[in-house]
């Protein structure tokens, strides 16, 4: 048969254990990275980008709610979310970059609708905790819906170390934290543990 292109029916090369655990790194590094250098910016701009923070139930406030979740009110803000960003966002991460920011989408984008909607009139919200908490409760329950022992091994391990920050982040008793950004997070995550779950190839004999 002529007229073939070489090659042009091979498969792709799928991405090894070790292509995932770069690429997540590499993702995540780069994230909180970001995070740090619009802080730099907002200092130096003599916090203007505290703007782009969520006022409540204000309609031109709707277009804030993604990059709400990306800005910071301090360096001590960013080194608080940036440790558990950077390793829940690794660990989400390894399960496939797509899927990753499927997750990520709706968490930032529901938690910041909730904040809008929920939150206490003349405040304004902004960070990546509520990402954080997403994270939190995707790999918590994510394991146990997929029924994959490594993914249930994560998520205990996750609950161990962060679990009591979490639930103390969700109690609305320190004042300038927002627990409704955090509960909503949470919440979203554990949601979309359900919605991105992986299913098990069936394999005939």
């Amino acid at each position: 048969m002529a007229g073939g292109v070489r090659g042009a029916l091979s498969p792709q090369r799928e991405w090894s254990r070790g292509d995932r655990v770069r690429a997540a790194a590499k993702l995540m590094v780069g994230w909180v990275a970001l995070l740090w250098i619009l802080e730099v910016i907002d200092v130096a701009s003599g916090h203007a980008l505290d703007d782009f923070g969520i006022m409540p139930r204000s309609v031109p406030e709707l277009v804030d709610v993604v990059p709400a979740a990306f800005l910071h009110f301090g360096f001590g803000h960013v080194a608080a979310n940036s440790v558990p960003l950077l390793v829940l966002g690794f660990l989400s991460a390894l399960g496939g970059l797509r899927r990753f920011a499927a997750v990520c989408a709706l968490i930032i984008v529901a938690d910041g609708l909730g904040v809008w909607l929920i939150s206490p009139a003349h405040t304004n919200t902004a960070g990546a905790s509520g990402v954080v908490f997403g994270l939190f409760g995707f790999l918590v329950v994510s394991g146990f819906v997929e029924r994959r022992l490594w993914g249930v091994a994560v998520g205990v391990l996750v609950a161990a170390v962060w679990g009591g920050s979490i639930l103390g982040g969700i109690a609305p008793t320190e004042a300038g934290i927002s627990w409704q950004g955090h509960l909503i997070g949470l919440v979203t995550g554990v949601v979309a543990a359900f919605l991105f779950r992986r299913r098990r190839q069936a394999v005939a004999a």
